[in-house]
């Protein structure tokens, strides 16, 4: 399909100058131009085509040049970024080079926050207003955009508890699919299939005027009852649970109607109350399959989305490299994922002890959950994007003497912090955290980075950290977990695939505290110890390859605890002058390494012969996994050169204090400044 109207708009002064019969068009073409650009590139792709027309209509009638305009979690703001000047970045989508995938100022002045957590959106939008408010700004709108996922998160009904105490314009959208990332969850979900079914306009229209009697602002909405459309007078709800929070609640309208949209935001846009417009979508519209499975749709991996007529009818055509099933052609992965490891354990340790429970919040196919669930669905628990609820329930769970295995992301698992402290690890109790998509992303970018768990968690007393280097470890540090009941325990692994060829034939059981021996040093004074945590043990070893062909004689210890450390290993290395290297997939402060530091420090140990590989301190925007990695200094090529500098050094005796800046910890290449930024 041609993408003239498309191409013609550089900004949403271009899009007001179409007419409204136009814009169903320009909805044709950003759905093509999606469809197209996924099939090629991967992305988030059910989300963006729901809320096409939506983001039509709210450009058309708002100037978010002006006004605000802010979303929750931000993986629907395609159509936003491509009606905003941004359509050159879209075909290197996810990359460093493209568009970022969520909203990000640094692209544009119409993206107000980096962001990518669910809830955020309404208390951010109440701090605007109350701040464009206060510095005499108040003409600026604000408008906030939440799914009828999201809405349930602890924050969003802050939010909105507080906003309806506003005495200012003030729109709220719920865009309501009927979908998170899986199925919706809990009584608020149940709540919304039921508004759906009972909110027919003709009943609507019946009730609509038996509202005004009950809503703040008196002869000020009954004047804006008399001016408004028949539309809006038909779309007022009565009954909605939001208009107890203090606002008015229009709908559920038909999200996909352009003029509907239209004349009601151009009712609403200027009411100085604050205001829910409840907005009834299909996730995945336009595209056949993903509007039949919007749970596989909703981030699927370049060539998954087919853009040919035949796909977007459920008559996929099935590529070479593809598979076919049923309405869908999915891309033959190149290796095992972590994630899928993870699956496969869980089910086996489930099968094993009745007691094991699995929680995830919102996320049972990110974090391998919805492979578990068919075998054990009443042990296997979504709560719904609340990460916070996840954490606490675990803590009841463990209380009552299960063994709840909470599956997070670990970008997410800090939205769970206060919950973690008070309920599972001041009250000692055995939750078993198991964090997905620890370290570097990619694409997903710096909002979805898991850098910073170590830190955030290893504060808590006698807590176990763990981390697996590959799929046997993993097997065998879930099995750890399971028989560990004397506090909680924390397994980190990345979005990545396990090795293929496993460095260890048998890898030993996890012992508390101790690490494993991988590569043994050839001599009695060996150069140094790599020190390797997690995944970075099988980069560390290619590292070690280079090394030792450049004459170095290092062995390679899987550290497999970050809490506590094997203190004895590591005193024995340092008594013995032996120097130690970490490696590690976090970030430089508060990582492993630190945690290193600081166990020699309580022992009076010298720690000059210790060098840190981490995650520098600084933001790594989006770009490949791999990318990210070789411009942090932690691929195999990188950390091989650091090493050797810093043994280098060592034996001229130029490299004395080794610890004092963490951002001096890692040789960055020349060009790393175009990527990450301070």
């Amino acid at each position: 399909m041609p993408q003239d109207l498309l191409k013609s708009i550089t900004g949403p002064h271009d899009l007001k100058k179409l007419s409204v019969d136009q814009l169903p068009q320009l909805a044709d073409e950003l759905r093509e131009c999606i469809c197209d650009q996924i099939s090629r590139t991967g992305g988030h792709f059910a989300s963006n085509l729901c809320v096409v027309e939506l983001t039509i209509a709210l450009h058309y009638i708002f100037d978010f040049a002006s006004d605000r305009l802010l979303f929750d979690v931000g993986h629907q703001c395609y159509p936003h970024k491509l009606l905003t000047g941004r359509q050159s970045l879209f075909p290197d989508l996810k990359t460093k080079s493209g568009m970022a995938g969520f909203p990000e100022p640094r692209e544009s002045d119409f993206d107000l926050f980096s962001v990518g957590h669910a809830g955020t959106a309404i208390p951010t939008a109440v701090g605007m207003a109350i701040g464009d408010q206060a510095i005499g700004e108040g003409h600026r709108r604000a408008v906030s955009i939440i799914g009828d996922a999201s809405i349930i998160n602890g924050v969003s009904m802050e939010g909105l508890n507080y906003a309806g105490t506003l005495n200012r314009q003030f729109l709220t959208i719920l865009n309501d699919n009927g979908m998170a990332i899986g199925d919706p969850q809990g009584a608020i979900a149940q709540y919304f299939d039921r508004v759906r079914v009972s909110h027919a306009f003709d009943d609507i229209k019946k009730r609509g005027k038996e509202i005004i009697d009950r809503l703040p602002g008196g002869s000020f909405i009954e004047d804006l009852y008399q001016k408004s459309s028949e539309m809006f007078k038909a779309a007022v709800s009565t009954d909605h649970m939001f208009e107890h929070f203090g606002h008015v609640c229009i709908g559920p309208i038909d999200g996909h109607d352009i003029p509907t949209l239209l004349d009601i935001l151009n009712d609403i846009k200027d009411v100085e109350k604050p205001i829910l417009l409840h907005v009834k979508t299909v996730k995945g519209k336009g595209y056949h399959p993903a509007e039949g499975d919007p749970f596989r749709y909703h981030a699927p991996k370049p060539g998954v989305v087919n853009n040919s007529e035949e796909a977007k009818a459920c008559e996929p055509a099935v590529p070479e490299g593809m598979e076919k099933s049923d309405c869908q052609v999915v891309k033959k992965t190149a290796g095992k994922s972590f994630t899928a490891a993870f699956s496969d354990a869980m089910i086996d340790i489930m099968n094993r002890d009745e007691k094991v429970y699995a929680i995830t919040a919102a996320m049972p196919d990110g974090t391998g959950l919805d492979k578990v669930q068919p075998h054990f669905p009443d042990r296997t628990i979504d709560c719904g994007l609340a990460e916070s609820l996840g954490m606490d329930m675990a803590a009841g769970m463990a209380k009552s003497g299960l063994k709840p295995f909470y599956a997070v992301y670990s970008t997410f698992s800090q939205r769970a912090l206060d919950q973690t402290f008070q309920e599972v690890a001041l009250q000692k109790l055995p939750v078993r955290i198991c964090m997905d998509r620890a370290g570097y992303v990619g694409g997903d970018g710096a909002a979805m980075h898991g850098f910073m768990d170590i830190a955030m968690n290893a504060v808590f007393p006698d807590i176990v950290m763990l981390a697996p280097s590959d799929e046997q470890n993993f097997e065998a540090g879930l099995e750890f977990m399971r028989n560990y009941d004397a506090n909680a325990t924390f397994i980190r692994y990345p979005r990545d695939t396990v090795a293929e060829v496993e460095l260890q034939e048998d890898a030993p059981p996890f012992e508390l505290g101790k690490a494993n021996l991988i590569v043994p040093a050839t001599t009695d004074k060996p150069h140094a110890a790599i020190l390797a945590y997690g995944s970075m043990v099988y980069t560390a070893n290619e590292s070690l390859q280079t090394l030792t062909d450049q004459g170095y004689d290092i062995a390679l210890y899987d550290a497999r605890f970050a809490k506590p450390i094997d203190i004895d290993l590591v005193k024995q290395l340092i008594e013995a002058g032996t120097p130690i290297i970490t490696v590690e997939d976090h970030g430089i402060v508060g990582g492993f390494g630190t945690m290193v530091l600081e166990a020699c420090n309580e022992l009076g140990l010298p720690t000059h012969n210790i060098k840190r590989i981490a995650h520098p301190e600084k933001w790594m925007y989006q770009d490949s996994r791999a990318g990210q990695l070789k411009v942090a200094g932690l691929d195999a090529t990188s950390i091989a050169s650091t090493i050797r500098k810093f043994l280098d050094a060592q034996k001229s005796d130029a490299f004395g204090g080794t610890t004092v800046s963490a951002a001096d910890e890692i040789d960055l290449p020349a060009d790393a400044s175009e990527h990450i930024a301070k």
